[in-house]
């Protein structure tokens, strides 16, 4: 699992908007709004984190707009732009022990039911019907795959995922 001091990324500042201070927030989480169920924010200003807190925020079009305390004017909103926003560790939910954050999953090993190891997780995506794993192959791959695509289908295509050994066992042909 992670290491449990890391920072993890929730999106980006972007344009300043308007001249009180506000400005664009770029989110990684499933909602833009639920970027807000987190405070403090920690953001990576030249290098370094600082903590933050949103005073106000808003929907606008299909994204949001938030104003930090402190912050007012659109000076302080140009320099925080491009700037990473994240959280600690530890304020994220606790899951139960067979959900995961998909920044869990990145890293792991993936091998079949009958042994064949594929490589490890690289990254993961979505495709509507269902999350897809994006695994990087081993370098001497018996199929010359550079790359796989697994469905991250529970009980069918994904056998067992453990947090402790970072394997995750699937039932999956390996000339997929």
């Amino acid at each position: 699992m992670s290491n449990s001091t890391e920072n993890v990324l929730l999106g980006c500042i972007g344009a300043p908007y308007g001249i009180k201070g506000w400005m664009k927030i770029t989110t990684y989480t499933e909602s833009p709004e639920s970027i807000f169920d987190y405070s403090p924010w920690l953001l990576e200003v030249a290098g370094k984190w600082c903590e933050v807190e949103v005073a106000e925020w808003r929907t606008h079009g299909k994204g949001v707009v938030a104003r930090f305390a402190d912050s007012d004017d659109r000076n302080e909103a140009v320099r925080l732009t491009g700037c990473k926003i994240a959280i600690k560790n530890e304020q994220l939910q606790t899951l139960d022990d067979n959900d995961f954050y998909w920044r869990e999953l990145i890293g792991m090993e993936v091998k079949n039911t009958k042994g064949y190891h594929f490589g490890h997780v690289d990254a993961l995506m979505e495709t509507g019907s269902n999350d897809v794993l994006q695994v990087k192959a081993n370098i001497r791959d018996a199929f010359g795959k550079k790359e796989r695509l697994i469905p991250l289908v529970d009980g069918q295509v994904v056998i067992n995922i453990n947090r402790e050994t970072r394997l995750i066992e699937v039932d999956w042909d390996p000339d997929f």
